[in-house]
């Protein structure tokens, strides 16, 4: 749906983390009235959700809302369960904090919210390069729940085609932080930590804490997120 000023809406996830925070801005400097949705789900590194409102209430006319789910009820990863988050080093293979399906179930709501508002684009901050191993970061993924996505709704059936843009898709995080700069995105609002304090701050020891970490050692830039006091952080 184009908005009475012409302006075309769109719902973006945004999580709080660099990724999304970087993917918000690209979104927004194209034009679009924004809708951004972030997730309760039982998360042990929640602090992400004070980033997200942050993060969105930075720029003018993005509605956001929090949307609370329990995914503690299925367990089956580090992130919903009591397993500890991995600290020592970014691994092979499908890392323990893989929460089962969450970006289906993120983008599936994402699309219902869309196809409620009248918006026909949905962004999300995934990345292919710098993606922990993740299997619902791939491009293979995102290009198959768009063709869900166009199957699977009134608007989709009756031409009104669903995009899914995933903007940082191809990007190194090196890459996405030094767009996220020229951009103006403040990644002192931002989280990225599997496993942070009661204050927010991070391990930097956990994978996301390393990539986060490297990413910014790549552009040049200091990274101004706070961490633990002695906590080492390294890539």
């Amino acid at each position: 749906m184009i908005a009475m000023d012409g302006t075309p809406r769109a719902v973006i996830l945004l999580s709080g983390g660099l990724d999304s925070a970087t993917a918000l801005r690209m979104a927004h400097n194209q034009g679009y009235e924004l809708y951004a949705l972030s997730f309760r789900y039982g998360q042990r590194h929640s602090h992400e959700l004070t980033c997200a409102a942050q993060l969105a209430a930075q720029l003018p006319d993005v509605t956001h809302r929090i949307l609370d789910l329990d995914l503690t009820v299925f367990g089956g990863s580090a992130l919903t369960a009591d397993i500890p988050v991995p600290k020592d080093g970014v691994g092979d293979g499908i890392p323990v904090t893989y929460v089962p399906a969450r970006n289906t179930v993120f983008l599936s709501l994402s699309l219902s919210w869309a196809e409620a508002l009248g918006a026909h684009d949905i962004f999300v901050g995934v990345n292919a390069v710098d993606y922990s191993g993740y299997p619902d970061c791939r491009p293979q993924y995102i290009e198959a729940f768009e063709t869900l996505a166009n199957l699977a709704t009134r608007d989709g059936v009756e031409g009104r085609r669903f995009r899914i843009h995933a903007p940082l898709i191809h990007l190194t995080k090196g890459q996405i932080i030094a767009q996220g700069l020229a951009l103006g995105v403040d990644y002192g609002l931002t989280t990225s930590c599997y496993d942070p304090d009661e204050q927010g701050r991070g391990c930097g020891l956990c994978d996301a804490c390393r990539l986060r970490l490297a990413g910014f050692a790549e552009a040049g830039a200091a990274d101004p997120a706070r961490y633990v006091p002695n906590a080492s952080p390294g890539a």
